[in-house]
């Protein structure tokens, strides 16, 4: 195992058959100091790799997801860390799945970050994405960095299903069903006035922390109800409503619920009730740009400034199936672009690691890059009913794009007007992407 130095490093960022992998937690390299720096990020060019990956993973699991992320095991490999303890530990697993020519940068990021001449990359909104540690502070009234602006409520949110809180949550979470923020009759936003006494009731305020996170509990399209499991996309559709109306601090645990366990923080049973709030404080909806219907959707798709993008599965943007349970046509809207979810409905494996935490940005990004979804363009995410779509829109809002929505309707709605199109089969420009 071979040590290199800073200059060395720095050689590596500018070769193209070389990666630089950072070792330390997502939460870290996406901008968060845990270890007392000055700055937060990641190394240019470096990407992600924690080493607890390495255990849950598996060496061949490991190796297949290095490969997904473009490091082949002849490349030569940087591997850096807080320090050396954790960057020599990952090398020596590295070499032992066959990666040949590992130098490992021993000082790490701590030391790189304390020269204000080095640069450091990070995510722009990386406050809004947060980590259990940060959360365990928070709810136990401790100092922490990026403090919440105002007062605070944690919401455990799902559609439909009390049982999936009350049998466990996160201490001091109230309870946040989806159905207080969206109609069953189309699964559009509830109006202004439905919003307003729902975050009332709810103890939000528009000058509240609303800090949101769901259960990832795998569901499957064999699930007679299958939305009701998949919490933290749950979660991401809360978020983009709070935020169109009006909540001014709104953030998201990384991962989930499963995170927060996974750190071996404890979990409560029964119920905490919701403080309600006087009143919400702004008209809403105060974002009302972040929401585009059906006539502003057809507009974009004759726009070459605008994309309106399919955040579906290729099965679902080829109309080999609809998707859902509840909706007959399958095909989609013609212009569209694809954005690939992921398997299906309920997972959203395009925009997650395999730990459901955000995927690295800068991938996402690429992935978005390749069929020119980019953000000088308003772009606007759909999918069947809009929780897969406010997922996406989460993402490019922490990547600090601007010109983002969603388009509420998605397919359901579209799909049920019989003057709207609808295209079926392969876009002549569009590559299957599991082929």
């Amino acid at each position: 195992m071979k040590s290199i130095t800073r200059e060395e490093i720095m050689e590596t960022m500018v070769r193209r058959d070389a990666a630089i992998l950072d070792v330390r937690p997502m939460s870290a390299y996406n901008g968060w100091p845990l270890r007392g720096e000055t700055r937060g990020g990641h190394l240019p060019g470096a990407r992600p790799f924690p080493l607890s990956w390495f255990e849950t993973l598996g060496k061949d699991g490991s190796k297949k997801a290095l490969l997904e992320k473009g490091v082949p095991p002849h490349a030569p490999l940087a591997v850096y860390g807080d320090g050396p303890a954790d960057a020599r530990s990952a090398a020596t697993l590295l070499e032992d799945m066959g990666f040949g020519d590992v130098g490992v940068y021993e000082e790490g990021f701590f030391a790189w970050q304390a020269d204000p001449d080095a640069r450091v990359e990070r995510m722009a909104r990386y406050r809004h994405l947060v980590y259990p540690g940060w959360l365990r502070a928070v709810m136990d009234g401790e100092e922490v960095m990026s403090s919440p602006r105002g007062p605070v409520v944690l919401a455990h949110v799902n559609f439909d299903n009390k049982e999936d809180y009350t049998s466990g949550h996160i201490p001091g979470a109230i309870h946040l069903d989806t159905l207080n923020l969206e109609s069953p009759d189309g699964w559009n936003r509830r109006s202004p006035a439905e919003l307003q006494e729902a975050f009332e009731r709810l103890g939000v305020t528009h000058d509240t922390t609303l800090i949101l996170y769901g259960r990832c509990a795998k569901p499957t399209m064999e699930d007679p109800d299958p939305g009701k499991r998949a919490g933290q996309i749950a979660a991401m559709r809360a978020a983009l409503i709070s935020m169109y109306s009006g909540v001014e601090d709104v953030r998201v645990l990384d991962g989930g619920l499963d995170a927060w366990q996974a750190t071996g923080y404890a979990v409560v049973t029964g119920e905490t009730p919701p403080e309600a709030a006087p009143s919400f404080g702004k008209k809403i909806p105060a974002r009302p740009e972040l929401i585009v219907d059906m006539e502003e959707a057809r507009r974009m798709l004759g726009d070459p400034r605008s994309d309106l993008v399919s955040v579906r599965s290729w099965a679902e943007f080829t109309g080999e199936l609809s998707g859902y349970h509840y909706v007959g046509p399958k095909g989609r809207i013609p212009g569209a672009v694809f954005g690939n979810c992921g398997s299906d409905a309920y997972h959203m494996q395009n925009y997650r690691n395999h730990d459901n935490s955000m995927r690295d940005y800068k991938e996402i990004e690429r992935n978005w890059e390749e069929v020119k979804i980019t953000p000088d363009k308003r772009v606007a995410f759909y999918c069947g009913t809009g929780w897969r779509a406010s997922e996406a829109f989460f993402c490019a809002y922490l990547v600090g794009w601007e010109r983002i929505a969603i388009y509420d309707g998605g397919w359901l709605e579209w799909s049920s007007n019989p003057d709207n199109p609808i295209e079926t089969g392969v876009p002549s420009q569009t590559a299957d992407p599991l082929s």
